[in-house]
């Protein structure tokens, strides 16, 4: 068992220093609580493990930390995940370890409900084809995508998983007259928030069938992946559009080409993705075909993000850090692992231990 240190004394390894760079507020809060995090770039496991293997507490973006490097840490305490999906992170191994792990989960809520209502008008609105004619002098072609467009009011948007974002979206929605239904995986749970935001529950065979658009909010496990597979995305209705900002391997990325160019599908737009790295170590062109689509809008992962966004975050998975560092759990709602027996003790969360730990 690793002995006890003080706050001032822990060795706090803060993961993708280039790809995501420590904010000036993530900077001001370590400024703050008087430590200096090992800021540190690796990709592959046997770059990440010999700057990581005797930290107290570890802090990571989008890098993977599978069972390998999880094993390699002799005193961590706690893994800080700055930001909400943890699917690249071995829960089992870090449990097993006695390794809290945390995250922020609703730190971006506003921002992809925002974004998936953003993807849906301009997919709606073919607003992307008929600036591309605009630019190219085609005046007329631009003119005709807009001759084919449907009146939005009327139409259905499809709601897979009924988590904070999704709701967020449903209220967004609701103003522009679409008909909202939702599916989730405990179909028995209250409707009493459904029924409030006028959405109706579904099992997932009607949705796909009656969806014209599809939006998924859903985490990354084997449950999920490649839950829209090539059957599910050939049983969505004729013309529909699907909305992905929650993680790329939900969706089978080569099935999705196929019924992007033949059918049912009309377009998509995605801000997260399976077989395109985005945060991979280089960086270039991908000959992926889904970057040769005209009917799909692509955003690098950044439907969760703004200025205000990165500074919750930021202050979120510092407070998670200084609450396991002096003894106490995080929230109960930022422990992703909640059967984890930490390796040393940890009272229950104490919300004054980060009474202090704000943005400004």
């Amino acid at each position: 068992m690793p002995a006890k240190v003080s706050f001032a004394d822990a060795r706090i390894v803060r993961l993708n220093a280039n790809l995501m760079p420590v904010t000036p507020v993530e900077a001001r809060l370590y400024k703050q609580l008087g430590v200096t995090p090992v800021e540190v770039e690796a990709f592959t496991p046997d770059e990440i493990i010999p700057m990581v293997e005797e930290c107290d507490a570890l802090a990571v973006v989008s890098a993977s930390l599978p069972k390998e490097v999880i094993d390699s840490l002799s005193n961590c305490r706690l893994i800080s995940r700055l930001g909400n999906g943890t699917d690249k992170i071995d829960l089992e191994a870090a449990t097993q370890k006695g390794i809290v792990v945390s995250n922020v989960p609703y730190f971006c809520v506003t921002e992809m409900a925002d974004h998936v209502m953003a993807v849906l008008l301009l997919l709606s609105k073919q607003i992307q084809r008929m600036s591309r004619h605009m630019h190219n002098g085609n005046f007329q072609q631009a003119r005709e995508e807009g001759i084919r467009l449907s009146r939005l009011s009327g139409q259905k948007l499809g709601l897979i998983g009924f988590g904070a974002s999704a709701k967020a979206v449903a209220r967004r929605a609701k103003p522009f007259g679409l008909e909202l239904i939702a599916t989730r995986q405990n179909q028995s749970a209250s409707s009493e928030e459904a029924d409030a935001l006028g959405v109706r529950m579904v099992d997932l065979e009607t949705l796909l069938a009656e969806s014209d658009f599809v939006s998924l909010h859903l985490p990354l496990n084997k449950q999920t992946h490649h839950m829209l597979d090539r059957a599910a995305l050939k049983r969505m209705k004729p013309g529909a559009i699907l909305i992905n900002t929650s993680r790329g391997a939900i969706v089978d990325e080569d099935a999705l080409v196929d019924v992007l160019r033949d059918g049912p599908l009309a377009s998509a737009g995605l801000d997260t993705f399976d077989v395109i790295d985005i945060f991979g170590e280089s960086q270039g062109p991908s000959e992926h075909p889904l970057l040769n689509l005209d009917n799909v809008i692509l955003t690098p992962h950044v439907s969760g993000l703004s200025i205000q966004a990165l500074e919750d975050v930021a202050v979120g998975g510092v407070q998670n850090m200084v609450s396991v560092l002096s003894g106490h759990l995080p929230h109960p709602e930022n422990v992703v692992n909640p059967d984890v027996v930490p390796r040393l003790r940890l009272d229950p969360h104490d919300a004054k231990v980060v009474q202090g730990i704000r943005s400004s």
